[in-house]
């Protein structure tokens, strides 16, 4: 198409001069774990050596390879082919090296590129690149300098680039700019759509490793029917009976004995630029957990064996204090891997120990205590959950016509002595009672739970009391299990009440830990997996689907998606699936996820949003005049007073941030991308509820406004607020067990007599095991860590995210709120009046602090889910 230089479109001498930056792919190999910590000259050196040109000089090995391999052709936004799209450049191939180029990121290369230049071409806007190489490389970033009557055009390009082969079409990057598809310049429209049709795919064939294909699938793959009949699972998904999110599709073949089921693999496919990109930290983490459910726990079962206990609670503390004796084989197996030499510390002996996790940290037996038990319901890691009682007694939800009558047996009489001189009816009226309730949850599985080998569950029920000096109480506990005559008959029922002393006190505290063991549940496989990773990866996939990277509401939401399919298809392979570590130590077994599916029946999107979650829930009312259009029933409830204030910022931040872009709802209506892209998260992502009424149309501007916000506040603040604290709440395993093995003892049973003469061994012998707490805790330990580059709300991993000026204002003012809020919150937890915030455990709530430091901090917000 194009004549030798001096011909054709470019015939001057005038130059373009561009940097490349990017990284090869030994430093960001995934499997090359072992070599991670080498200096970025090292990997070149160690990759490349040195070698000689052509002319028989030495040159940096860099140069020599890359500057042969690497080609990029400019596309203009303002000149036009005879088809009206815009010119393509001829092919220019990298130059020089550029080590010492200022403001490199780590392990990132820099290279020169000059490109012929004539004003016929106008100004460049997107380029072609071609990878000649058999290896893949990972693209950061493209900058274009002094451009006659323009200046610099950046491209922020942050993907992985294969050999061209892989591709059938040309891989192509866009500038930062930002325009709604009826805005773009003509000579970019054919690229535009050509690049959401490469990303949409055709939904067919099984997909490959270099793929940045997008498309949905069912929850099928988490069964192994093929290995032994008691790993198959039900698909979750395309059913009324099992509703579900999609996921990303995969097209792996099907299992031999379900040809429902997608057959597991070593590895699980994700669009390629979805695997963690130049996150190195957040790889060792996820790394961590895969080599963990592969390598280390099976080699712990074999120490420990299955259903083993703790002797003592000092026994249940030696996890962090004394350290757990090992065979030197499996401490020598761990000590090579540098995640899990990090996260299994030993004493350089045989000893394997845990960082004292928060709640253990000041006082040791706070964690008994009914202040600390009720306080961690608000500010915990599962606040979210409690609601307002409003009826007495408890009702259920429950279909009477399968389960009989599964109405609460609490009496009014049994909760009165402790009410502050109240009746139920005026503690009602007074908005001072709240229950956490998992009847309805748990009662629908209990037969199948109780039947496991190792499981002996409740379905439970606990009322609490708001007293006056603004803390909550427990008043009593309800175990229930289904009728041994047949689930029409109703429940079976026990109801427990405060004790401190004897028997009666341990059976209170076991009571409390029935309750825990249904909160951890909950909360793993609803609070934190469910409505944070699954419900998130529909939107992620219909965004790259339909949004091009020129569109304003893609260059909003990405930082929220980034490596979250990831690490949902690491956890469909080690996490959640059959077998795998939630299987293993959390109350469920083989029915964890599937549960989750039927409370995904009841998910409300608006709901997601915490001002209308906490009105729902009964914990607030609205109200004009406060603060946040909401009033607290629960004044010092520290998740909602924070978050409120977080969710608050995020909204004003996309109002400011959408209103550069549509002066009315009619621009809404009819940007033709954003139509499609709701129209398919709602149709194809959510499609097993995609005909409730609540979905918003997307036709105004605070439909847009505030369905964006809910998408941001579910990939940063709830995922924080329900993730960085499971191991500072649950690594100490008798604060938060996550199984419950024996029912409560018949009254002079040996096992009562037990509860007298060794209370500790009675709770011990109820609760999560010591191998299965190894488990729970040696995962919840990775999930709480921060990565040392993470990226936080309010801010970007490249300052050039768009060239919009306005919008970077706009960001700016954003991140100086949060800087406010984080200090507001410093601030609150110095207030002793503020007693829920600190608690018998002395840990200062700080889950939704924006900022943190790399490690177990317990407070921080990054802006998506990646871990």
């Amino acid at each position: 198409m194009f004549s030798i230089p001096g011909t054709g479109i470019f015939n001057n001498n005038q130059k373009i001069k561009g940097t490349v930056v990017l990284m090869g792919k030994n430093v960001l190999d995934f499997n090359a774990i072992t070599s991670a910590g080498s200096s970025v000259s090292g990997a070149v050196s160690g990759i490349f050596g040195t070698v000689s040109d052509v002319a028989g000089s030495v040159v940096d090995g860099a140069t020599s390879i890359f500057s042969r391999s690497i080609a990029l052709k400019l596309i203009s936004a303002t000149k036009t082919d005879g088809q009206g799209n815009g010119k393509v450049g001829k092919e220019t191939y990298l130059e020089k090296h550029l080590p010492t180029l200022p403001n490199l990121g780590a392990k990132q290369d820099a290279f020169d590129i000059h490109f012929d230049y004539d004003a016929d071409f106008g100004i460049p806007a997107a380029f072609y690149i071609k990878n000649y190489m058999q290896v893949e490389f990972f693209l950061v970033s493209v900058t274009l300098e002094d451009i006659p009557n323009h200046g610099t055009v950046t491209f922020v390009c942050n993907s992985w680039v294969y050999n061209f082969k892989n591709y059938k079409k040309d891989r192509i990057f866009f500038a930062n700019d930002v325009y709604l598809p009826s805005a773009t310049p003509g000579a970019l429209v054919k690229y535009r759509n050509e690049e959401l049709e490469n990303l949409r795919g055709d939904g067919t064939g099984e997909r490959k490793e270099a793929d940045r294909i997008y498309d949905y699938d069912v929850y099928n793959d988490l069964g192994n029917p093929d290995v032994d009949n008691s790993l198959a699972r039900p698909v979750l998904g395309g059913s009324s009976e099992y509703p579900y999110p999609r996921r990303g599709r995969t097209g792996r073949r099907k299992t031999k004995k379900d040809p429902k089921s997608e057959a597991p693999s070593s590895s699980t496919y994700v669009p390629r630029d979805e695997i963690f990109g130049h996150l190195k930290s957040s790889d060792f983490l996820t790394y961590g957990i895969k080599s963990l459910a592969q390598n280390v726990l099976p080699r712990l079962q074999s120490v420990f064996g299955l259903n083993s206990e703790f002797d003592s609670f000092d026994d249940a503390r030696s996890f962090f204090e004394g350290g757990i004796y090992l065979p030197t084989d499996i401490i020598s197996d761990i000590s090579p891997l540098p995640v899990l030499k990090e996260i299994f510390r030993t004493d350089g002996e045989q000893a394997l120990k845990f960082p004292p996790p928060h709640v253990i940290q000041v006082s040791k037996s706070a964690w008994m205590t009914d202040e600390e038990f009720a306080r961690e319901i608000i500010a915990g890691v599962n606040p979210n959950v409690i609601k307002r009682l409003e009826v007495f007694p408890p009702q259920s939800t429950l279909d009477p016509s399968i389960y009989g009558d599964q109405t609460s047996t609490i009496t009014k009489e049994s909760l009165e002595t402790n009410l502050e001189g109240l009746t139920v009816d005026e503690a009602l009226e007074g908005n001072k009672l709240f229950i956490l309730d998992y009847h309805d949850a748990f009662m629908p599985y209990l037969r199948k739970i109780n039947g496991l080998k190792t499981s002996k569950a409740y379905a439970t029920r606990t009322i609490l009391f708001l007293k006056n000096d603004g803390t909550l109480t427990p008043l009593a506990i309800e175990l229930s299990v289904p009728h041994p005559g047949g689930d029409t008959f109703g429940a079976v029922s026990r109801v427990v009440l405060p004790a401190k002393e004897g028997a009666e006190g341990t059976i209170w505290l076991l009571a409390k830990a029935y309750v825990v063991v249904n909160d951890s549940c909950y909360h793993q496989l609803m609070s934190h997996w469910l409505n944070t990773h699954a419900a998130m990866e529909p939107f992620i996939i219909a965004t790259y689907r339909h949004l091009s990277v020129l569109h304003p509401i893609h260059k909003l939401l990405e930082p929220h998606y980034r490596d979250t399919m990831n690490i949902n298809g690491l956890a469909r392979q080690s996490l959640i699936n059959a077998g795998g570590i939630i299987e293993q130590s959390f109350l469920p077994g083989p029915f964890s996820v599937e549960m989750s599916s039927k409370v995904y029946k009841n998910w409300v999107f608006p709901d997601q949003a915490l001002p209308a979650d906490l009105i729902k829930r009964g914990l607030a009312v609205e109200d004009p005049s406060a603060p946040h259009g909401v009033r607290l029933v629960i004044e010092d409830y520290p998740y909602a007073v924070d978050g409120l204030e977080i969710w608050d910022a995020i909204k004003t931040w996309v109002q400011d941030y959408v209103s550069l872009y549509y002066a009315s709802d009619n621009e809404v209506t009819k940007d033709t991308e954003l139509q499609t892209w709701w129209k398919e998260a709602v149709e194809k992502g959510h499609e097993d509820l995609k005909d409730k009424p609540w979905w918003p149309k997307l036709q105004t501007l605070e439909d847009l406004v505030q369905s964006c916000s809910i998408i941001i506040w579910i990939g940063s603040a709830l995922h924080a607020a329900v993730n960085f604290g499971q191991y500072p709440y649950g690594g100490f395993i008798l604060n938060r067990p996550t199984i419950s093995r024996k029912f409560l003892p018949e009254l002079e049973s040996e096992e009562y007599q037990e509860l007298v003469t060794n209370p500790q061994k009675a709770y011990l012998r109820t609760i999560t095991g010591k191998y299965e707490a190894l488990v729970d805790i040696s995962v919840i330990e990775i999930l709480s860590r921060h990565a040392s580059d993470e990226v936080y709300l309010g801010q970007r991993d490249n300052p050039n995210w768009t060239s919009d000026s306005k919008a970077i204002q706009a960001f700016k003012k954003f991140g100086n709120k949060l800087a406010e809020i984080e200090a507001k919150i410093e601030q609150r937890n110095k207030e002793p009046s503020f007693r829920n915030r600190i608690g018998p455990a002395h840990m200062p709530y700080s889950l939704l602090l924006p900022t943190s430091d790399e490690g177990l901090t317990f407070r921080g917000i990054p802006n998506s889910i990646s871990i």
